[in-house]
């Protein structure tokens, strides 16, 4: 009975682990959180630092926007690099090269379990364009969180009529 038991198990722990991996190459730490809110007015476009490419990052509440008022906080590279909420932008700079993305909802609730990933390759002068959206209300099962490269014209679209975010790390 317990070698059933052990062999039922073990796969459960190897799953665990190899869930680790994308959340440690793109996350940041589990202890970080993020005051967030809206600023006054859009980003100005912005040019990449020389040798350098910029990242755009677009919340959009989406379809359910009326229920999304949770923080989503962005990683780069396993360090959180900002946060933002209701339909807002922020910038960073990054260095040419491969680059792992996360996001995460900052919440009380789950936030373990409500993250999205990806990765692109950034060439120095080059500007990216990421997006996160929701799919379905928060607390359903059907919920999904998306980061996403959205098209260049319809992000410059969102950019432009956004506001910036302003965030800093809560002590």
């Amino acid at each position: 009975m317990r070698a059933a038991l052990l062999l039922l198990l073990l796969p459960l722990s190897s799953f665990a682990q190899r869930q680790t991996a994308p959340v440690a190459a793109a996350c940041g730490p589990n202890n970080v959180t993020f005051k967030a809110q809206q600023g006054s007015a859009p980003l100005a476009p912005a040019l990449p630092e020389m040798g350098k490419a910029i990242v755009y990052f677009i919340q959009d509440d989406g379809q359910y926007g009326d229920y999304q008022h949770f923080t989503l906080k962005i990683g780069l590279d396993g360090a959180w690099v900002g946060a933002y909420k209701n339909n807002s932008v922020f910038t960073v700079s990054v260095l040419p090269g491969e680059h792992h993305l996360c996001a995460n909802v900052q919440s009380s609730f789950d936030p373990g379990l409500i993250f999205s990933f990806a990765h692109f390759t950034a060439e120095a002068g080059k500007v990216y364009y990421f997006r996160t959206r929701f799919l379905g209300q928060l607390g359903h099962s059907s919920t999904a969180l998306f980061l996403e490269q959205p098209d260049s014209d319809e992000a410059k679209y969102l950019i432009a009529n956004y506001p910036a975010s302003v965030f800093k790390p809560k002590k």
